[in-house]
């Protein structure tokens, strides 16, 4: 126990260091929201990793889709890594970059509105953000919670309080570059930390064949027909493990707090070093985190033949690893969900501050008094994630897949055609908007399918809906494209380059 304590202490002193060393860093809007746009390829890359894994991947991902699916529950993790990274940061990232920084869009939902001449989109983005980025927060403390009750023997309510205080100060205080240089720090210590776990959780069913012979004897009733399902490549259900490796690998495309990295980060060359950090770090970290829940059938029984996924990977490490290595992966789960949190704080609070506040209701609100409301919703944004997250009857699962499959839902055709094709009309946004959020809170409501695959279908229909609406509905004004689609041309943006110098001089 005191070696948990004691590496818990250090954790903590650390990042509010960091939180504090990024105060001045953090007066403007710019600063405190976008780095300074200054970032680099590291940092952004790491910040990017440990924003997209957190405790609902490690302890609510890992141990549902590991028990239903098994081994081939890895192949989630190749897919975060090569279609959620490595797909993202080559089409998105340069020109993420370019056309933001050419409107001057600190959010997702101010670029909307530059982008389709709506600024209603910006206010209905913003309050969609909002809303929706507050069960996947809860769905992080929850995650958190299991752990540390495992750990310390300590309430869950106690643990979402602190970690909801530990990550609200270093946020609040430092901003996006207190955010950022803690998940470079936090990422570091996450690849360490998944490779011993995954290291140790073999070695206690005598190494990786062993382990995957009790596996591969072990019945399943969803496939009866099928020998060794829970060790066979595709697992006992293909099509529902597709669902989720859309969700969770597609979906960071339209989300917010993903985007928002290829914002701030400084130049194009920090992009292509990020694209190959990024897509290492996620094969590492998804694809560890998915293999090792792989086994949870080999440590976990299910009470009363109901089983609580929640519960699966904390017995598993409770039962698999020392305290030492426990106090590892507390911080592991702890890192990884804490730069998550940060960035869901710092999307929500800002978004809803500069496109719904400011550009709704205050639109005369000072430069400082904008850093002051969006830390004062910082907190707020926190309060609301933990009361959601002490609901004991919330899965982390339904929390996220709601939350991605919402979000993703509505904003990826709008954001990926809107970078691309020009005939991309205003209209559609509304309509993947309509169906983004209709499709999920329909099967909240009423259930039809699980919820990660309502967010799947969500956000394929995102990206049919965006094109057939976009055929059939008036479209922009063509000097307004042109404008958008300049800032592309190389010959166009070093002429305004040296406009701008010769203006300055």
């Amino acid at each position: 126990m005191l070696e948990k304590v004691v590496i818990l202490i250090l954790f903590f002193a650390l990042t509010v260091g960091i939180g504090v060393y990024c105060r001045k860093h953090a007066a403007s809007v710019g600063d405190f929201v976008l780095g300074g746009r200054n970032v680099g390829a590291w940092v952004t890359a790491f910040a990017y990793g440990t924003s997209y894994f957190s405790a609902v991947v490690f302890i609510g991902y890992a141990g549902q889709f590991g028990w239903s699916f098994g081994v081939s529950a890895t192949w989630i993790g190749i897919g975060n890594a090569l279609i959620g990274s490595l797909l993202a940061w080559v089409l998105l990232g340069r020109r993420t970059r370019i056309m933001t920084k050419h409107y001057e869009s600190a959010t997702m939902p101010d670029f909307f509105a530059k982008r389709y001449e709506s600024s209603a989109l910006k206010v209905v983005a913003s309050v969609i953000i909002f809303i929706f980025l507050v069960p996947y927060s809860a769905s992080v403390y929850k995650g958190l919670s299991g752990l540390f009750s495992m750990a310390f023997g300590i309430d869950f309510t106690w643990c979402i309080i602190g970690m909801a205080l530990l990550t609200g100060i270093y946020v609040i205080v430092g901003g996006y570059m207190a955010a950022a240089l803690n998940d470079l720090v936090q990422g570091i210590i996450m690849l360490g930390g998944i490779v011993a776990v995954v290291l140790a959780i073999l070695n206690t069913q005598g190494g990786f064949i062993a382990a995957i012979e009790k596996l591969s004897g072990i019945p399943c009733e969803s496939a009866p027909a099928l020998s060794g399902a829970y060790a066979s490549f595709f697992g006992p259900d293909p099509v529902g493990l597709l669902g989720v490796v859309i969700l969770t690998s597609l979906g960071t495309w339209g989300l917010p707090q993903m985007v928002h990295k290829f914002y701030t980060i400084k130049n194009e060359k920090a992009i292509k070093a990020g694209t190959v950090i990024s897509t290492l770090f996620a094969l590492v970290i998804a694809g560890g985190s998915y293999f090792m829940g792989a086994f949870g059938r080999l440590f976990y029984a299910a009470p009363d033949g109901k089983e609580q996924y929640d519960s699966i990977v904390p017995t598993m490490l409770a039962e698999s690893l020392p305290d030492i290595l426990i106090g590892v992966v507390i911080i592991l789960v702890l890192s990884a969900s804490m730069s998550t949190l940060s960035s869901l704080v710092i999307a929500s609070s800002s978004t809803f501050t500069l496109d719904f506040l400011k550009g709704f209701l205050l639109k005369d609100l000072r430069q400082s008094a904008q850093v002051g409301v969006i830390k004062f919703l910082c907190g707020f944004f926190i309060l609301l994630s933990v009361l959601i997250a002490l609901n004991p009857n919330s899965l982390i699962t339904t929390l996220m897949s709601l939350s991605w499959g919402a979000l993703a839902g509505s904003f990826l055709g709008p954001f990926l055609y809107g970078l691309f094709w020009r005939g991309t009309t205003w209209l559609s946004v509304w309509a993947s908007f309509a169906t983004g959020i209709g499709i999920n809170v329909l099967n909240l409501v009423h259930p039809f399918t699980a919820p990660t695959t309502a967010g799947a279908i969500s956000i394929v229909a995102s990206l049919i809906v965006v094109p057939l609406v976009s055929l059939i509905t008036p479209k922009l004004p063509r000097e307004h494209v042109d404008h958008a689609f300049s800032c592309y041309d190389e010959k166009v943006a070093v002429s305004h380059k040296l406009a701008l110098e010769e203006v300055s001089e």
